[in-house]
C-alpha cells in the first residue's frame, strides 16, 4: 500500500513573524503548526497497522462478555461434557478469549489449540450450512464429528443439533464449509 501525502503551503507575514497555513491532500485539513498533521497521520497510521497485526483471522461468535462457546470449555466438549469456564483458566487464542474448568484443559488447549477451536467460528454449524448465515449458539449443545466441534443453537423449542441430526448431515457439512468461506 502506497500513502502519498502532500501538503499545500502558505505564507503569511504579519509584524515580521511567519506562520503556515497548511491544508492536507489526504484529510483537508489545516494546521498551522509545521508538523502537527504529519505526526497525526502517523499516528493514525500505527494504530490501523497494530490492529490488523492483532486481529482475529476469522469472524468469532463471542458471547457479551467476549468469550468464545459463551464461555464454555473447548477442550471440555471432547470428553463429550459441556463444562462452563472459569475466568482462572482463561487464554487468548487468534485475538479471542476463551475459558476453561481446569488446569488440566487449559493446558491441553495450549498444546494444540486448533484442535479446540469450534468449526465456523462457533457459530451454529446448521445455520451456516442450511442458511448461509450467522446464528449464535446454545452452548450445551454440540457434536464432535471427525474430532472437530460444532455448536448449534437450541432455543424457543429449536434444536439445530437434531435437524443437523436427522438431515443429510453430510450435505449440511459441505455447505456449511463452502459457506463459510463466503462468511468468514
Amino acid at each position: 500500500m502506497k500513502l502519498q501525502l502532500s501538503i499545500k503551503t502558505k505564507t503569511l507575514t504579519v509584524h515580521k513573524k511567519t506562520y503556515f497555513d497548511k491544508r492536507c491532500n489526504l484529510c483537508g485539513l489545516v494546521t498551522s503548526k509545521k508538523n502537527k498533521h504529519m505526526k497525526q497521520i502517523i499516528t493514525i497510521a500505527l494504530l490501523v497497522i497494530g490492529y490488523s497485526i492483532s486481529a482475529q483471522s476469522i469472524d468469532y461468535n463471542l458471547s457479551k462478555k467476549g468469550y468464545v462457546a459463551e464461555g464454555y470449555d473447548v477442550v471440555a466438549y471432547f470428553s463429550q461434557s459441556a463444562k462452563k469456564g472459569s475466568k482462572k483458566y482463561n487464554t487468548e487464542h487468534d485475538g479471542v478469549q476463551y475459558l476453561f474448568s481446569s488446569q488440566e484443559n487449559l493446558d491441553t488447549f495450549n498444546e494444540t489449540p486448533e484442535k479446540f477451536v469450534p468449526k465456523y467460528g462457533g457459530y451454529c454449524a446448521y445455520a451456516i450450512g442450511a442458511k448461509g448465515i450467522k446464528v449464535d449458539i446454545g452452548p450445551k449443545t454440540f457434536e464432535i464429528r471427525d474430532g472437530e466441534l460444532y455448536l448449534f443453537y437450541n432455543s424457543w423449542g429449536n434444536n439445530t443439533l437434531e435437524t443437523w441430526l436427522n438431515g443429510p448431515t453430510e450435505d449440511l457439512k459441505a455447505k456449511a464449509d463452502k459457506n463459510w468461506e463466503k462468511l468468514k
